[in-house]
This record gives C-alpha cells, sequence and structure tokens, in this order.
C-alpha cells in the first residue's frame, strides 16, 4: 500500500510534481483522531516546545475544548491562559494582547479556529516563539499555513506568519461544531478550482509564480468530500476526518508556496470586502461567504473562458482618487498601493494584449483547472446590492491579479471598478 502523501509531506519525502527536490514543510506533526481525550500532554510533549505554556481561546473554543487542554496540560506545564470574548477580531489589537500575555512564555498553545489560528500565529512570529494548534472545528484551510488573514488599517489582507509546529484534531470535537462552520469548512475547499484558475491566469499573463504542488496534494481526498459533504454536516466521523484531511493539505499547499495564493484568490477578495464594508457582528463565517464567493467566480471565470476571443485591453484608468472614493481617506492609499503592484499601466497593458492573443492557448490550460459554477452552487443571506458592488470593488484589495481583473479591464458590464 502506498504512503499516505501527508505523512510523507511531514516527513519531508513526497515527490514534487513540478520537478523539484522532495517536498517539506514546517509543521512536524498532524494528528487527525476520533478522539485525543488523554493525549493532548503527549502530543505537546513530543515536540520539545519548552515548559511555560500560553494556551489561548476564546468564550466558544473554551467550553469546546479549549477548558480540556488547560486542564491536561497544567498537569506538565506551566501555563498562562489567554481567553478572548467570543468572535474576536482577527485585528493588529487582539495580536498585540496576545503578545502582551505571552510574552514570557516558551510556546503558544491555540485552542481554536480561524480566528484564534490566525492572531496565535501571527503573535508567535513577532514573538519568535513556536505555537501548536487543537482545532475546534474544521472551518477554515489556514491551520498549517505560514500565512493569516489580519486586519490592519480597517483592510484585511493575508501576513507572512509562522506555521505551527503541531495541528491536532479531535474529530469528535470537530463533529459538535456548530453547522455553519462545518458548512464554511465545505466552503473554503470548494473555491479551490476558482482559486487555482486565478493563480494560473496571473502565472500565464503576468509571469507571476504557479506551483501544481498545492492541487496536487487535494486530487485524491477532493472528489470524495465533494460527493458526501452532507455526510460531514451530519457529523459522520469518516468523512468528517477527509474535511480535515483537505483543509490541512490546502494549507500545507499555502506553507510549500509560501503564501496563501494557491487556496484565496478573487473568491477571497469578494469576501474579504464584504467583511470590511459591512462588518456585522453576526455575519456568516468566512467560510460560508468564501464558498457562495467562490460560485460568483466560477460563474465569471465561465462567462469568460466562453469568449471565442477578448478584445485588446486598454491602460487601466483606475487611480488613487477611485480608491479613496471606494474605501475613505484612511484605507483607500494603502489598497491604492498594493493594487498599483498589479495594475495594468501603459507599460504593462501591451505585454498582456500579446499573451491574450494566443487565448485558444489560454483557454484549453484554464478550462482544464476551473468548474462549471453548478457543481459549487449554493446559498448564503446577502443582498444582491451588497453581493454585486462586492464582486465590483473586491479586485481593489489586493495585488492579486485574477479573472476579477480581466473582466474589470475588457470593461463587460456589471465587472467594471
Amino acid at each position: 500500500m502506498a504512503e499516505d502523501p501527508l505523512a510523507q509531506l511531514i516527513r519531508g519525502a513526497l515527490p514534487d510534481p513540478d520537478g523539484g527536490p522532495p517536498l517539506a514543510v514546517p509543521v512536524k506533526s498532524v494528528v487527525i483522531e476520533r478522539s485525543l481525550d488523554g493525549d493532548e500532554v503527549a502530543l505537546v510533549g513530543a515536540l520539545d516546545l519548552g515548559s511555560r505554556l500560553a494556551v489561548v481561546t476564546d468564550t466558544d473554543t473554551h467550553a469546546a475544548l479549549g477548558a480540556r487542554v488547560e486542564r491536561a496540560l497544567r498537569s506538565a506545564f506551566a501555563v498562562e491562559l489567554v481567553q478572548l470574548g467570543r468572535r474576536p477580531a482577527p485585528d493588529d489589537e487582539n495580536v498585540a494582547r496576545i503578545e502582551a500575555a505571552a510574552a514570557g512564555v516558551d510556546a503558544l498553545v491555540a485552542v481554536g479556529a480561524g480566528t484564534i489560528n490566525d492572531l496565535c500565529k501571527v503573535a508567535a512570529a513577532r514573538l519568535g516563539r513556536p505555537y501548536v494548534v487543537f482545532g475546534t472545528a474544521p472551518s477554515m484551510n489556514g491551520y498549517t499555513a505560514a500565512s493569516a488573514s489580519i486586519i490592519s488599517a480597517g483592510v484585511k489582507h493575508s501576513v507572512p506568519a509562522r506555521a505551527p509546529a503541531g495541528a491536532f484534531f479531535d474529530l469528535e470535537v470537530a463533529c459538535r461544531a456548530p453547522v455553519p462552520l462545518i458548512r464554511a469548512g465545505i466552503g473554503e475547499c470548494i473555491c479551490r478550482p476558482t482559486a487555482q484558475a486565478d493563480w494560473l491566469l496571473a502565472h500565464l499573463l503576468l509571469d507571476r509564480p504557479y506551483r501544481e504542488a498545492p492541487f496536487a496534494l487535494l486530487a485524491a481526498d477532493e472528489p470524495e468530500l465533494y460527493a458526501h459533504s452532507g455526510a460531514a454536516v451530519a457529523g459522520d466521523l469518516d468523512t468528517m476526518a477527509r474535511l480535515v484531511r483537505l483543509l490541512v493539505l490546502s494549507g500545507l499547499g499555502m506553507s510549500l508556496c509560501g503564501g496563501s495564493e494557491p487556496a484565496s484568490q478573487g473568491e477571497h477578495m469578494i469576501a474579504h470586502y464584504l467583511e470590511m464594508m459591512w462588518p456585522e457582528p453576526e455575519a456568516a463565517y468566512h467560510g460560508e461567504q468564501t464558498g457562495v464567493c467562490a460560485i460568483a467566480m466560477a460563474e465569471l471565470q465561465a462567462r469568460l473562458l466562453a469568449v471565442d476571443a477578448p478584445p485588446p485591453l486598454r491602460p487601466s484608468r483606475t487611480d488613487e482618487a477611485d480608491f479613496i472614493a471606494e474605501f475613505g481617506p484612511e484605507r483607500g492609499p494603502a489598497a491604492w498601493t498594493r493594487f498599483c503592484r498589479k495594475r495594468l499601466g501603459a507599460d504593462r497593458v501591451g505585454g498582456v494584449n500579446a499573451r491574450l492573443a494566443r487565448w485558444d492557448e489560454l483557454r484549453a490550460r484554464l478550462s482544464a483547472v476551473a468548474r462549471p459554477p453548478d457543481e459549487l452552487r449554493a446559498v448564503i443571506g446577502w443582498s444582491a446590492e451588497q453581493f454585486d458592488r462586492a464582486c465590483r470593488g473586491a479586485r481593489l484589495l489586493r495585488d492579486r491579479f485574477s479573472f476579477l481583473d480581466l473582466a474589470a479591464e475588457l470593461e463587460l458590464p456589471g465587472a467594471t471598478a
């Protein structure tokens, strides 16, 4: 029987489909089991992180698993508890709070999901400390990534961070997670085709780096989850294990690439735009938003890939004043600076048009990784006005060139910003 690719990757022995040396990641241990109750000390102790730990939770994750982890670790380590409130913001202020509380420890132990993990991995990076994570919900793919989504100056963007030394998943805990969090994890998985197509587009048109390795990691598990995703919502342990594996592997794929490009493109930009412009405290979870935004991106990608030959692009007319009008005087200039890295000015548009002239070749490669929107469709409760505006404005948030940019530069109706 072939060795599990996840085990090979952790061991640093997985062949690279891009032709490089065997793949390796900074994560030293990934454990996915039916139950981890009673194993907490052994899992953390095996990584030799030191004797002083900061256990970081929020109100909900402390109740779900944090109290158990804290109690177990206190039997063998000196533990400082850092407990945030319910649904804390993934922002610089909470990172600073964790940094201050954990300044005297040897390592951090995150007990939570997306926000707690992101806050801890950034705090750990700034402190120069290792960290591990006990996942409480299969809600996102950032557990094992070396980047984090953090709100800074009012704008949410990906920042370099520290990958965990260990990532541990108790499937019984995961199955007890609120259904929206489970759906959020499925949403993170269904954006793989749209993210891959966007990243490949930027590679083909702008020579941005691109790798097949992060997508090869997902190839064996993805079809099964797509076929049986409802079983994960229903609490089936085997399907939950597959969902968790996909989320872990997606995060490791990001670590291999040194950034979130293989898992976060146009669909995440739409979701981040919605969160930034309408930060409702009880809004849908990010992964749920991402899943629906992936459907919007799949529709846009299908629409563009159906074009026989795109018209030549003209130099972008978007300027800093547009960004200030969109985001305000505080957030606009920073967003403009990032956007300029991909802006198709007069000096760049000619080269892109020369590549678009080979549309049949480009379309064949892009169509091979894209998926029809009907395969990804779902429903979420936003107004049509908010969602349409997010689809128009989302491309302004980052320097990643995606189908959002191609549609806007081609001036397709409803796609300009």
